[in-house]
């Protein structure tokens, strides 16, 4: 009975690490992110939400997100050993194994490839396809070379949202003007959001010869100035929904605040550049973009 009671443990144990290591592996926080811009996109999008529809542009926004992470891991297998923030993935440790890192990627990624093409429209498939292989093909490899990776990678990072309108219309899924209006926030949103987080991060970043911030200089006066000027243009490109039509006054009233509030966060980095201050611009970015969107969206 001890015996079976213990065999019964390790194999839970087993189970749980494997949960574990998966979760790791698709980034499961980042994936949640990008699919709550995504289902946002589909409510904004849609006069009366489907609900069903939309839980399958969940699933298979998650599972295309999934991949991408996935193959992005399995190139930087190597560079993440290096890493103190990646060295514990599974892949560096060895938990998982290429083979079976791919062969999960791939599942995942035609899965909800699939289920965007088929259950909401061809041109949702497309948008999925297209930020996977921008993702993991071009914005991957990128940056071990260039800062300039941070603008080829906000393209793909500003996807979910006009995927998410999309996918809430009939036919074949065209792009349409509100579509593109989500587009364009989401994709300014990232580049305070994603240097706040390379400052943070500059020092293990080298190890692995990343130079993600917009200077040479790293963290100096420069980065931080051009942080600021991005924040600083970021908030009359949030009020565009109220601007054309797309919400309403009270959503202008709460972008505009959250808006001067991180701005105030991104000349607090200008004036101090100090790693704290930009850790408080990175968490500070994790709560503008969803407020925004969620404003926008009760606002409609």
């Amino acid at each position: 009975m001890l015996v079976e009671n213990i065999n019964t443990a390790q194999n839970s144990f087993t189970i749980m690490s494997k949960v574990r290591d998966y979760a790791q592996f698709v980034k499961l926080r980042l994936a949640s992110l990008v699919v709550f811009s995504a289902a946002i996109g589909f409510v904004i999008g849609s006069g009366e939400v489907n609900w069903g529809k939309m839980l399958l542009l969940v699933l298979g926004g998650f599972l295309v997100t999934g991949a991408s992470n996935g193959f992005n891991q399995i190139i930087e297998k190597n560079l993440d050993k290096l890493m103190e923030r990646t060295q514990n993935r599974p892949l560096p440790q060895e938990r998982m194994s290429i083979n079976e890192s791919f062969a999960l990627s791939t599942i995942m990624g035609v899965l909800g490839i699939s289920i965007l093409w088929i259950f909401m429209n061809p041109m949702s498939g497309i948008l999925g396809t297209l930020a996977l292989i921008l993702y993991v093909v071009v914005y991957t490899p990128l940056k071990q070379y260039t800062p300039f990776a941070v603008f080829v990678g906000a393209f793909p990072g500003a996807i979910p949202p006009m995927l998410g309108y999309v996918a809430s219309t009939s036919g074949f899924g065209n792009i349409t003007f509100e579509a593109w209006i989500l587009f364009v926030v989401q994709f300014m949103w990232q580049f305070p959001h994603f240097w706040a987080i390379a400052w943070v991060l500059d020092d293990d970043y080298k190890k692995a010869g990343f130079r993600m911030l917009p200077s040479l200089g790293g963290r100096d006066k420069s980065s931080a100035f051009q942080v600021l000027v991005y924040t600083l243009f970021l908030l009359p490109i949030s009020l565009f929904p109220v601007l054309f039509g797309m919400s309403g006054i009270i959503s202008a009233i709460i972008i505009s605040l959250c808006g001067a509030f991180f701005i105030y966060q991104a000349y607090i980095l200008y004036k101090e550049c100090t790693v704290e201050a930009a850790r408080k611009l990175m968490f500070g970015s994790f709560v503008y973009l969803p407020v925004v969107q969620l404003a926008v969206m009760f606002g409609k």
